[in-house]
């Protein structure tokens, strides 16, 4: 367990794309690579940690990226997603957390908690009515913590890894 006092929360902006860009790739490896197909999974990484299309989604001001450092060590980030930025609902009411990426060494210190408690506090601030995010349905260790956080299951989307469509668990949590 870390002491939430050790744990900065900055936001994040292109300043930071090297740092989000190395957490991404490693969290996602550390992740999902086990349980997919190798080409799937550099497919994927290609597309969605290129530095163009990390620079694209820093500079939509519809999204906003914190990232979590431990004595000046980047150890995870969040994204959110509001408005027509959301990869699906797109409501005005709701935010997605599309990524609570959190390195390996660091999963069961409470750095998703501290993370999912500036999204609580984000969408509080903008006066959201409901967060939801969508996740693997065989990512089960985030499955309990999202569960543990309040959140409930309402639907399931395809989540397209590399030519391998998955289907995501999509949950909500009413603020």
């Amino acid at each position: 367990m870390i002491n939430k006092s050790d744990i900065e929360i900055l936001s994040a902006n292109s300043y930071h794309i090297e740092e989000l860009l190395q957490i991404g790739k490693q969290t996602f490896i550390e992740t999902f690579a086990a349980e997919n197909n190798p080409e799937d999974m550099q497919k994927y990484i290609e597309d969605s940690f290129s530095i163009e299309k990390l620079m694209s989604e820093l500079n939509n001001k519809n999204s906003e990226f914190y990232i979590a450092r431990k004595k000046s060590k980047t150890i995870a980030y969040l994204k959110l997603n509001f408005g027509n930025t959301q990869t699906e609902m797109k409501d005005e009411q709701g935010m997605e957390v599309e990524r609570i990426y959190v390195l390996k060494e660091y999963h069961g210190k409470q750095i998703g908690k501290i993370l999912f408690e500036k999204a609580l506090e984000r969408a509080k601030e903008k006066k959201i009515k409901y967060i939801w995010l969508g996740v693997w349905e065989k990512n089960y260790r985030a499955i309990r913590f999202y569960s543990k956080m309040g959140f409930n299951a309402f639907d399931k989307h395809v989540f397209k890894l590399g030519n391998d469509e998955q289907t995501d668990i999509m949950m909500k949590l009413y603020i």
